[in-house]
């Protein structure tokens, strides 16, 4: 298994683990200080969010966020 992980392109990994984590963060703060959401209820958009890494943002942002 050590072997494997040496061959992981880390330069090209870690970038794409921090920007998918600043998403995650930025989509969890805007759950939280928005005033409700479209479809379902915070909780729900907060575990789908968390559960799906990339997707969970993607979705919040395009279909759970509220219009301003």
């Amino acid at each position: 298994m050590s072997a494997e992980l040496a061959n992981i392109p880390w330069s090209l990994v870690i970038p794409i683990i921090i920007i998918q984590v600043m998403l995650q963060v930025a989509s969890l703060i805007s759950l939280v200080r928005s005033d409700g959401v479209q479809r379902g209820n915070k909780i729900i958009w907060a575990i789908i969010i968390v559960v799906f890494s990339l997707m969970g943002p993607v979705l919040y942002w395009t279909l759970g966020r509220e219009a301003q």
